[in-house]
């Protein structure tokens, strides 16, 4: 009973570590294509429907049982799930890649649970209690992070790791043959500016997503047929506006094997199965919960980014993101502190109930 209890409590812990390693593999296979100039929308379209072709029988099969009726109401939040999460948030995070470095941009990753958490507190969805350690230290957290996502943004700083620019040239090269991105910069500076600019942008976006995704996670506590619907509705998004703005239907075509690979595997785990268990967690644990483990995906992807992209480290990149983490866990510590004495009140309300029960029963 007591090994349940346990595997139950760290079970959405340890689905979020496998979750950022993939993630982490799938950020890896996505600098590469982008580098090679594959249009974003292309990308973003076949693997939502290879995640569509992967999960929809699991999800027939497996939730065929317990699925509740999809009503008009719940379509729209998905297909609003779908622009934010697969659409609009992956094509502002694949131009962020192209101008900038996988490294960088898993960095910004880890600024979502604060934006998340800021954009909780008009919805009541997380409350702050200044008298309390716990809500002073979500406050602490949240302006630390800002701090260190400001310095990330801002300041660059002196290059701490001397590896070749034939990436960046690379990708440079392909900016240009990319026929969506109408932002072309010439120099390095303006399209790390870019990259920047949307980068943040994705990470107010996707701090959306998890947001919704706690509401669809009430209505409709189907994981597997709520991601195939909105993977479904992905894309057709991102097809209609690939084929609105790109008349080169050349540009469907994949070149090479890694471009493959690439495809297959985010459509398969990067869209599909990381969307289930993103949004199983949110259901057990909390939006913040799940967008908290972001750091890992920025060690793990920093690893290969040095090893095999040869990325840039810059100072600046360092620093912020030194204190994006130690932001963030500030939040998630007076997060937790706050979890544990609600769990205690609600333990001493029930124990209170009980003695008046008792007292009646004796009267």
């Amino acid at each position: 009973m007591g090994e349940m209890k346990w595997l139950n409590e760290w079970q959405p812990a340890f689905l979020m570590v496998g979750i950022d390693f993939a993630l982490a593999i799938s950020n890896v296979l996505l600098k590469k294509v982008v580098d090679e100039g594959i249009d974003h929308l292309v990308l973003i379209a076949y693997r939502s429907s290879i995640s569509v072709v992967f999960l929809a029988p699991i999800a027939y099969f497996w939730e065929r049982k317990s699925r509740p009726k999809l009503t008009s109401g719940i379509v729209c939040h998905l297909f609003l799930s779908a622009m934010l999460g697969a659409t609009i948030t992956q094509y502002l995070v694949l131009l962020g890649m192209q101008n900038t470095s996988v490294t960088y941009t898993c960095a910004f990753v880890n600024v979502v649970p604060v934006i998340t958490f800021l954009m909780a507190l008009p919805f009541g969805l997380e409350t702050v209690d200044m008298k309390s350690k716990s809500g002073r230290a979500k406050v602490l957290g949240t302006f630390v992070c800002v701090g260190g996502a400001m310095l990330l943004s801002l300041y660059k700083g002196m290059q701490l790791a001397n590896f070749p620019e034939s990436t960046r040239e690379t990708a440079s090269v392909h900016t240009a043959n990319n026929p969506v991105n109408w932002l072309t910069p010439n120099s390095k500076s303006e399209r790390w500016t870019i990259g920047t600019v949307a980068l943040v942008a994705s990470m107010i976006v996707w701090s959306s997503w998890y947001l919704l995704q706690a509401k669809i996670g009430k209505t409709y506590p189907c994981q597997y047929s709520s991601t195939v619907i909105m993977c479904f509705f992905g894309a057709i998004q991102s097809t209609l506006l690939s084929l609105a703005t790109n008349q080169d239907y050349s540009s469907w075509l994949l070149k090479g094997k890694v471009q493959i690979i690439a495809v297959l595997y985010t459509g398969i785990v990067g869209s599909g199965l990381s969307f289930v268990g993103m949004s199983y967690c949110v259901k057990k644990r909390g939006p913040l919960f799940t967008a908290a483990f972001g750091p890992l995906i920025q060690i793990i992807v920093a690893i290969f980014d040095f090893s095999i992209l040869h990325g840039q480290l810059h100072l600046g990149s360092v620093l912020g993101s030194i204190l994006v983490i130690a932001g963030l866990y500030i939040l998630l510590w007076g997060k937790n502190k706050e979890a544990k004495a609600c769990v205690t009140k609600q333990v001493e309300a029930t124990e209170d109930h009980d003695e008046e029960e008792q007292a009646m029963s004796r009267a």
